[in-house]
């Protein structure tokens, strides 16, 4: 189910369970999954872009052997906050995404998440080859971890 409103997806998602955080792109897909108690996103995996049905097929997959209980995907929105192609494409992911799976899922605003992650990469001065073979499942994971930061500030 999608779930617009970030304080009510706190409300129904499960505790001591994992959350998935999605970075979709053009040529890959990246994922990560944070620990049990919501607090840590480690980067898990990066897929080179295949059909939707072979994307929910791992999903699927993790999902079961990780015990999910949410999925967080990044919407990459135009820097002005205005909704292009790519956001639309991220949209009518989950919208797929909800007619097959039941967990909440949201879109989590990911503006900068692959140049941060890009930025972490050329710190650690991996070559450009490591840096495309990886960069997808740390900026999954830089997403899944600044909603994971959400969620824990005490409100």
């Amino acid at each position: 189910m999608m779930i617009n409103d970030s304080k009510q997806f706190r409300e129904i998602i499960s505790l001591k369970k994992s959350i998935i955080g999605i970075d979709l792109g053009k040529k890959r897909t990246g994922i990560a999954i944070s620990d049990i108690n919501q607090k840590i996103a480690s980067p898990f995996k990066v897929y080179e872009n295949k059909k939707f049905s072979d994307i929910l097929i791992i999903l699927k997959t993790i999902i079961d052997e990780r015990d999910i209980c949410a999925i967080i995907v990044g919407d990459p929105i135009n820097m002005d906050g205005s909704i292009g192609p790519k956001s639309q494409s991220s949209r009518s992911f989950i919208k797929n995404l909800s007619k097959e799976l039941d967990l909440p899922i949201i879109l989590w605003d990911e503006r900068l998440s692959t140049v941060s992650a890009e930025r972490s990469l050329l710190e650690a001065d991996l070559s450009r080859k490591k840096r495309q073979q990886i960069i997808d499942k740390i900026a999954a994971s830089i997403i899944l971890q600044n909603f994971l930061d959400y969620l824990n500030v005490k409100q």
